[in-house]
């Protein structure tokens, strides 16, 4: 069944019109991803948004010493909150915590001793204290080699943060590629890193694309082949951050920026405050029908 909330949600990742999305659920059995596909594929829709809406509030953190790194992210209800003093110092407490333990996963990140309390009690006791939930929604510990530097950044006061890690170079173009991580958000380092099956699926969505384009009907088939690389290099640019265009010099590539300076990105990850997550839709009128 195509319900309304699942025509809202698809209309909402690719900005398609209601009938327009309605009519791709229903080609592709209620598959949102197979649905944003058949949409691009139609001309109707030019990509899913995939960050998906950010509907918590919260702070990442970086702490990083010689050899590690740790990005973490710490989510509560309000953006108020999350600038109170006590949060905060809670915050800071758990980066220390995780950077110099380099715990193995979320349960034991907790059950961390922190002066005589775990890190899940400490995390409990600042939700009483505070009045709103706290809780340490993720966190990653990156390992770098002695002839490599760690590139740093948080953008937004502490709603996006980047580690990029680098093979030569200096500390100020590491700055400058996590920097570039965080405004652009790619998803790969090179096309080399891609999945095959999404290379493909790009592929067929521009072939689809350029064979309901006139203009292009009358042109031979290897003139056709090279336009279509040429559709599927731009379409991808943006995904991989040697591709993407240097925000510094907008001139040139990623790539050739680092190729220039002596370096080369060997790992990045980025965190965004409540990616993949969407805080509940509050009903007024609802909650005061309700209420009578």
């Amino acid at each position: 069944m195509i319900t309304a909330s699942l025509v809202k949600e698809l209309r909402d990742k690719t900005g398609a019109g209601m009938m327009d999305c309605k009519q791709a659920l229903q080609e592709t059995d209620g598959d949102i991803d197979r649905a944003i596909n058949w949409l691009r594929e139609k001309g109707i829709a030019k990509a899913a948004k995939k960050a998906g809406r950010i509907a918590v509030e919260g702070l990442v953190k970086i702490a990083s010493n010689q050899d590690t790194a740790v990005l973490l992210e710490m989510n509560a209800e309000t953006d108020f909150v999350a600038k109170n003093e006590m949060f905060l110092e809670l915050l800071d407490k758990t980066a220390s915590l995780l950077l110099a333990a380099q715990p193995a996963d979320l349960a034991a990140a907790l059950a961390l001793d922190c002066a005589g309390q775990s890190l899940d009690e400490l995390i409990m006791s600042a939700t009483a204290t505070i009045g709103e939930k706290i809780s340490l929604r993720r966190f990653i510990i990156v390992k770098k080699n002695a002839d490599q530097l760690f590139g740093t950044y948080t953008h937004f006061d502490g709603r996006i943060g980047v580690i990029a890690t680098l093979e030569g170079g200096n500390a100020e173009i590491g700055k400058d590629i996590a920097m570039q991580v965080a405004s652009m958000a790619p998803s790969y380092i090179q096309r080399a890193d891609m999945d095959e099956q999404l290379i493909q699926q790009e592929r067929n969505i521009q072939k689809a694309l350029m064979a309901n384009d006139e203009s292009l009907s009358s042109k031979p088939e290897n003139i056709l082949a090279g336009i279509l690389e040429g559709k599927l290099s731009k379409a991808l640019q943006d995904m991989c951050l040697n591709d993407q265009l240097f925000f510094k010099a907008p001139e040139i590539k990623v790539g050739q920026y680092l190729k220039q300076n002596g370096a080369t990105c060997v790992a990045f990850v980025r965190y965004a405050v409540g990616e993949g997550l969407e805080k509940k839709e509050e009903d007024f009128a609802a909650e005061v029908a309700s209420m009578m």
